[in-house]
């Protein structure tokens, strides 16, 4: 049974999460402040965290920073803020979050953004399928990526993303078009794709062939136009 973590110091908001979250036959763990919370994560038993921006520090960015880290950085990790603002959204994306809530919410929105998560970060038993391009070499099911061998840590988000671009290449996707079908999002800020396509070029380093193609979009691979770069 997958474990979730639900760090928040409103009892109340832990309580609703709970509640939606057992419904769909997930185990809660609750904490209430930073360092309950660092001490679960450290013991690396859940395989999903909601973490609360504003609870008594280390709030959820600090923590976020230190799993991705750590000795576990692939672990899924949903904020939950009450801040609206665009730039503190890019904040807790560049901390390495692979989604984000923003308060006030309702509680069956977060329980599918967990599952969602969930199901991307554990598929199905299967097919161990390989992408390649150049030294990357990407498997769906092991949810692994190496560069010429060596093994990049990526988000589950970072890996849905490069799945993705790998098994569409040389296709330019507008930002709305990935947020469909990465995030599995109808509507959400277009801003979490721009965050994540730049955390994941600075991973994969020279071996990234993400082009932007202005006006339109994204694409894995170099398109013949002077609109990309």
């Amino acid at each position: 049974m997958m474990r979730i973590l639900v760090a928040d110091d409103d009892p109340v908001v832990r309580e609703v999460v709970r509640r939606y979250l057992e419904r769909d036959g997930l185990t809660v763990i609750e904490t209430a402040d930073g360092p309950a919370t660092a001490e679960v994560l450290a013991r690396n038993e859940i395989d999903l965290a909601i973490l609360d921006v504003m609870m008594p520090a280390p709030d959820g960015i600090e923590l976020c920073r230190a799993v991705r880290s750590g000795p576990h950085p692939q672990m899924p990790i949903i904020l939950l803020t009450a801040l609206g603002e665009e730039d503190d959204r890019i904040i807790g994306l560049q901390a390495g979050a692979d989604d984000y809530v923003t308060k006030p919410f309702s509680p069956r929105e977060l329980a599918l953004r967990v599952a969602s998560v969930l199901r991307r970060a554990h598929p199905a038993p299967g097919g161990d399928e390989m992408l390649r391009s150049g030294v990357i070499e990407l498997r769906r099911s092991s949810r692994t990526v190496q560069i010429d061998g060596v093994p990049v840590d990526l988000t589950a988000r970072e890996f849905d993303l490069l799945a993705f671009l790998l098994g569409h290449q040389q296709r330019v996707f507008s930002r709305q078009e990935l947020l469909a079908q990465v995030w599995g999002w109808s509507f959400g800020d277009l801003s979490t794709v721009t965050v994540h396509i730049k955390r994941l070029r600075a991973k994969l380093g020279d071996a990234h062939r993400i082009d932007t193609v202005w006006g339109r979009g994204y694409a894995w691979g170099r398109i013949d136009s002077d609109d990309a770069q």
